[in-house]
C-alpha cells in the first residue's frame, strides 16, 4: 500500500464529495431582494450552471481525489470477483480510496482482511508491514476526525502538540502508536514513521516521557531560534473557523468601510466560496448569500484587485488546479459591485476559457492606467495548456495577448508574480514552474513606437542570464525586498514531493534529497545571486500557500510557507521564518505558535483590527474529500514597535495602486534607515491587504515619506509624518489626508 500512497502523492486533482453548506447569513438579503437567491446575477447563475455541468460530467477513475466515486466504482468490480485470490489486487486500492474518503474505520477493516489474507496464503497479498503501517495511518486519521475535527480548539494540529491540543478520545493515538512501534521494531531506520510515532506521542500528552528513547525525536528539534511572542488562533471565536478543503484567502475591503474582510475559497467541487464581513468587533459575519455568491463553487486559489478603477476590490476565482485532464475548469471574474454584493462577468469580460490553474496576477504592465491580468495554466507533455496574457481593454473586457510571451506554454505553473526587478518603470514577470526551469520575462516595452495599449508589446525571458531558473521543481513564488536595498529579489519555494523521511531528517540535521527554496538576492545590475544558504532559508519545506510581511514591525519583512502535500502522511508545520535585519532568517515557528500540521494554503497579512500590527489568515484542509481543517486567524500580539500604514489611491494609474513604490527614510537612534515597500498582495498564493502597513522598528520619526507611481511616474514626497497614523495617500494630490479608523480588540 506504500507504493499506492506514494503515488497520491505525486498526483492530484479535485476533492469532489458532498458539499460543505454555509449557514444562512444572519442579517438576512437587503432591502428590494426577496431571498438571498435573488441576489444571484445572471452572469453567476450561468457560471453556476457550468460549474455544476462539469462537475456532473466527471469521470472519478480520471479525478484522483473523487474519493467516493472511485469507492463506488472498486466496490462494484470486487462484486463481480467472490475469490479472495481474485480480490486482493483491488483490495489496497479500496483502502487507500476510503481513506481518503475519510471513512478510516472501513479502511480498517479492508486492511485487516488484507493482513488475513497474508496469513492465508493468498498471492498478491501486500506485504504485512506495508498493511500495518497503512492502517497505523487510519488510526492517525481517526484520532484527528475524532478531536482536530469534531472537538477542534484554538491549540489543535499546533507541533508541538500540547495543552488543548491533547487528543480527548485517545483511541487513535492508541492505536496509531502500536502500529508504528511494530513498523519501527521490524524497520528501526524508517524516519517517516519514527516521526508520526513522536506526534501520536504528543497527541497522548506524554512525549516526551513516553515514547521509547530509541525512537525518540529530543524536544530540542522543535525549539525557536527567536521568540517574538505567541500569535493565537482567534478564528473560532471570530467566526471564521470553517471546514475547508485546499483553497484560497484574500483579506482585504471589500465593502468601502474601512475594516478588512476575509474570502476564501475551497477546492471541493461543491465546496462554496465565501465572504466574511468585519462587524468591526472581533467579530465576522458570512456574507456569502447576500453578496450573490451562491452557486460559485471550488477554487484553489482567489486573487483580488480593482480591474474596472471603479474603487472596489474584485475577485477572480483560479480553478482546476493540479485537476491535470480533469481540471478542465472556467475562472471567474467577480465584478464587486460596490454595494455588498458580486456578480460573475467572467465571460461579458471576455475571460472565459477552460484550463486547470490555480494561479494569476494582476499589474498594469503597459502602463495605461488599467490593470492586466496574467494566468498561468498547467501544462503537461501530452496535454498542452497555454498560459493566457489577459491585457484590460479599459472598458471592463480584456483581450488575451500571450503570444506577447513568445510560446504560451510555459510547463506546470504553479506561480506567476509581477514585479519590476530592474527598476526602469516597467513591471516584469516571474514565473514558477513544477518540474522545468522557472522564467523571467523581462518587460521590454512597444516593439514599435506607439505607446500604452500597442498589442505588440515585448516581453523577453531574461532568467538564464539573471540566474533565478531554480528550483527545477518549483511553486509559490513573489516579489519582495528582503534586505530594504530598493531592488526587487525573488523567492520561489522549492515543491518536490518526497518522502516523510527527508523532512524528518533535515529537523534531525541528516543529508536529504528535498528540492530547497530559491532566494534571489538582485544585484540591481539585472542578474540575481543565490542567497539562500546565506540567509539560511535552505530548510526542507514543503510551501504551498505562502506570503510575506512584517509580523513584528521591525521594518524587515519576515515569511511564512503553508506546507504539505496531498500524502495523508504529510503531517508537517507550517512555518515563519523571521527576517533577522537582512543578516539572515530565524525559525519562530513554535514559539508564535503557528507550527499548524495541517496542509496550508492560502496565507494573508494584514492588520484585521487597525491596531498597526499585522495579524495572519490562513486556508487549511487538503486535497482528498476526507481531508478537511479549519481555517485559523492569528492574532499579532503586538511588539511594541512604530508603525505607519498607507491608503493608496490611483488616479492617473491603476485605482489599486498597484505596482506603486514607496521608500520611507527614518531618523532612528543608529542614524538614518530606509524601508522600501511595493504595492502588492505578495505571494503567488494568498492575497494580503493592498493598504501598505509598514513597521518602523525603533524609529524616533519619519524623515521622508516617497511614493513613486507606475503609470504617471509621479513622484509625491511628504516630510515630517506622523507615526502610528493611517494615511492616505491620492496620486496627483500634494498632501496626505490622516484617516480615522475603527479599532478594535480581536477576541
Amino acid at each position: 500500500m506504500r507504493g499506492a500512497r506514494d503515488a497520491i502523492a505525486r498526483m492530484a486533482g479535485p476533492a469532489s464529495g458532498a458539499p460543505i453548506t454555509i449557514a444562512p447569513d444572519p442579517a438576512g438579503p437587503p432591502p428590494g431582494a426577496a431571498s438571498a437567491a435573488d441576489r444571484v446575477a445572471p452572469g453567476t447563475r450561468r457560471m453556476a450552471a457550468r460549474l455544476e455541468e462539469i462537475i456532473r460530467n466527471l469521470d472519478p477513475l480520471q479525478n484522483r481525489f473523487a474519493n467516493t466515486g472511485r469507492v463506488e466504482v472498486l466496490q462494484r468490480a470486487l462484486e463481480r470477483r467472490p475469490e479472495m485470490k481474485d480480490r486482493v489486487i483491488l483490495l489496497p486500492r479500496l483502502a487507500d480510496e476510503l481513506l481518503g474518503a475519510g471513512r478510516a474505520d472501513e479502511a480498517l477493516e479492508v486492511a485487516r482482511r488484507l493482513l488475513q489474507a497474508r496469513r492465508d496464503g493468498i498471492p498478491g497479498a501486500p506485504p504485512d508491514r506495508d498493511t500495518h503501517e497503512f492502517m497505523a495511518l487510519c488510526w492517525l486519521r481517526i484520532g484527528e476526525q475524532d478531536n482536530c475535527i469534531r472537538h477542534h480548539n484554538t491549540e489543535s494540529c499546533l507541533l508541538p502538540i500540547r495543552g488543548g491540543g491533547v487528543h480527548r478520545a485517545q483511541r487513535g493515538a492508541r492505536g496509531a502508536i502500536d502500529e508504528y512501534t511494530a513498523v519501527l521494531m521490524a524497520t528501526p531506520g524508517d524516519a517517516g514513521s519514527r516521526w508520526l510515532l513522536n506526534i501520536a506521542y504528543q497527541t497522548l500528552g506524554n512525549y516526551p516521557e513516553a515514547v521509547p528513547p530509541e525512537f525518540l525525536i529530543p524536544p530540542s528539534t522543535f525549539a525557536p531560534e527567536h521568540d517574538i511572542g505567541r500569535f493565537v488562533d482567534v478564528a473560532p471565536a471570530a467566526g471564521l473557523a470553517k471546514r475547508s478543503h485546499a483553497g484560497g484567502g484574500v483579506m482585504d475591503d471589500f465593502d468601502g468601510d474601512g475594516l478588512l474582510d476575509i474570502m476564501v475559497s475551497s477546492m471541493g467541487m461543491h465546496d462554496q466560496l465565501r465572504f466574511f464581513r468585519n462587524d468591526g468587533d472581533g467579530t465576522f459575519t458570512d456574507r456569502s448569500a447576500t453578496a450573490g455568491l451562491l452557486g460559485e463553487v471550488g477554487g484553489l486559489n482567489i486573487i483580488h484587485a480593482d480591474y474596472d478603477n471603479d474603487g472596489d476590490n474584485d475577485v477572480v476565482v483560479l480553478r482546476g488546479g493540479w485537476m491535470q485532464r480533469g481540471g478542465k475548469f472556467p475562472k471567474s471574474l467577480l465584478r464587486n459591485r460596490g454595494d455588498g454584493w458580486f456578480e460573475d462577468v467572467t465571460e461579458e469580460a471576455g475571460m472565459l476559457s477552460y484550463h486547470p490553474t490555480q494561479t494569476g496576477a494582476f499589474a498594469d504592465y503597459d502602463g495605461d492606467g488599467w490593470l492586466d491580468l496574467a494566468i498561468g495554466n498547467e501544462a503537461m507533455a501530452d496535454d498542452p495548456q497555454p498560459c493566457e496574457l489577459f491585457h484590460s481593454n479599459r472598458d471592463g473586457s480584456f483581450t488575451e495577448r500571450a503570444v506577447n510571451l513568445g510560446n504560451p506554454v510555459l510547463g506546470y505553473v504553479k506561480g506567476v508574480t509581477w514585479g519590476d526587478f530592474n527598476n526602469d518603470g516597467r513591471p516584469d514577470l516571474y514565473v514558477s514552474v513544477l518540474g522545468g526551469p522557472n522564467r523571467l520575462f523581462r518587460n521590454d516595452g512597444p516593439r514599435r513606437a506607439s505607446g500604452p495599449g500597442d498589442p505588440d508589446w515585448v516581453f523577453t525571458d531574461v532568467a538564464p542570464q539573471a540566474g533565478v531558473t531554480g528550483p527545477r521543481f518549483s511553486f509559490p513564488t513573489w516579489f519582495w525586498d528582503f534586505d530594504n536595498d530598493g531592488w526587487l529579489d525573488i523567492m520561489a519555494g522549492g515543491y518536490r514531493v518526497t518522502p516523510l523521511d527527508d523532512t524528518v531528517a533535515m529537523y534531525l540535521g541528516q543529508p536529504n534529497a528535498s528540492e530547497l527554496p530559491k532566494l534571489y538576492r538582485n544585484r540591481g545590475d539585472g542578474n540575481f545571486e543565490d542567497v539562500t544558504a546565506a540567509m539560511r532559508l535552505d530548510r526542507v519545506v514543503l510551501p504551498m500557500g505562502s506570503n510575506f510581511g512584517d509580523l513584528d514591525n521591525d521594518g524587515w519583512p519576515d515569511c511564512y510557507f503553508g506546507d504539505g502535500s496531498p500524502d495523508l502522511r504529510s503531517l508537517i508545520p507550517n512555518r515563519l521564518f523571521r527576517n533577522d535585519a537582512g543578516r539572515g532568517f530565524q525559525d519562530v515557528t513554535t514559539s508564535t505558535g503557528m507550527g499548524h500540521i495541517q496542509k496550508g494554503h492560502g496565507v494573508a497579512f494584514g492588520d484585521i483590527d487597525n491596531d498597526g500590527d499585522q495579524d495572519v489568515f490562513e486556508a487549511m484542509g487538503g486535497w482528498f474529500e476526507g481531508d478537511i481543517a479549519y481555517n485559523v486567524l492569528y492574532k499579532n500580539p503586538g511588539h511594541g514597535n512604530h508603525w505607519v500604514t498607507l491608503r493608496l489611491e490611483g488616479r492617473r494609474s491603476n485605482r489599486s495602486a498597484i505596482g506603486t513604490r514607496i521608500k520611507v527614510t527614518l531618523e532612528t537612534p543608529r542614524g538614518p534607515r530606509d524601508i522600501h515597500a511595493t504595492v502588492t498582495w505578495g505571494g503567488s498564493f494568498g492575497g494580503s491587504s493592498l493598504q501598505q502597513e509598514i513597521g518602523l522598528g525603533d524609529a524616533t520619526g519619519i524623515r521622508t515619506l516617497e511614493v513613486r507611481w507606475p503609470a504617471s511616474g509621479i513622484v509625491q514626497t511628504f516630510r515630517d509624518v506622523a507615526m502610528d497614523r493611517v494615511w492616505l495617500v491620492v496620486e496627483t494630490e500634494s498632501r496626505l489626508d490622516p484617516v480615522a479608523v475603527r479599532r478594535f480588540d480581536l477576541p
